[in-house]
């Protein structure tokens, strides 16, 4: 999908030899990486540091379990970041419609401010609300895990130390706000197909890739 999108250049980033064996036989460009990557986004940046990309240059983060990710998506992530200069990061985020997910711990919900920046992101019901009959306009965001980044700010990633919300909700990007960085979130109208966590999804994945 990566490839139907409008970037320059793809490049499957890994630790597994076997990946990157599969990129080659199908001629993908691959990079082995460290195995000892505590985030995908240190492993993103090693990889920025060995293509020696600008600084400047824009850069989406396509995880892949996500086979089914719309090219349109990844477009719109990289617009995002493109259109707001103050921001170091982009992201995806879709309205929940099912209300089960709002507490599931499994279901990352992000808060935004009025310019569609990340407020916090967490596994816990945010906004929470207390009183339904006089919030009852409140929508819950779930986020999605596709990112743009700008490349130096990649290379600033990399040494910052872990901030504590990242390690209580082991969410990634909670780093870079505890640090005074600003993710732009783009509010798409709907979620992408699911992605693949299990062997079920994975036969799923292969049934609709064939037909």
């Amino acid at each position: 999908r990566a490839q139907q999108s409008n970037a320059q250049s793809v490049v499957v980033a890994t630790d597994s030899p076997e990946i990157q064996a599969a990129c080659d036989e199908h001629r993908i460009e691959c990079l082995l990486t460290s195995p000892d990557h505590p985030t995908g986004t240190d492993r993103i940046a090693e990889v920025a540091q060995l293509l020696k990309l600008p600084a400047d240059t824009l850069i989406v983060n396509v995880q892949g379990d996500e086979p089914l990710i719309p090219p349109e998506l990844i477009n719109q992530v990289a617009q995002t970041l493109a259109d707001n200069a103050a921001c170091a990061i982009s992201t995806v985020a879709v309205p929940i419609a099912d209300v089960t997910e709002i507490n599931n711990p499994n279901v990352v919900k992000v808060v935004l401010n009025r310019s569609n920046e990340a407020l916090y992101f967490s596994r816990s019901a945010i906004p929470f609300v207390r009183d339904p009959e006089i919030t009852s306009n409140v929508v819950h965001l779930r986020h999605l895990g596709i990112y743009a980044y700008r490349a130096d700010f990649l290379q600033a990633y990399t040494r910052l130390e872990p901030a504590p919300p990242e390690q209580a909700e082991a969410l990634e990007q909670l780093r870079a706000l505890w640090n005074g960085y600003r993710i732009a979130v783009y509010t798409a109208s709907e979620a992408p197909p699911a992605g693949v966590d299990t062997a079920e999804d994975l036969e799923r994945v292969r049934r609709i890739l064939i037909n």
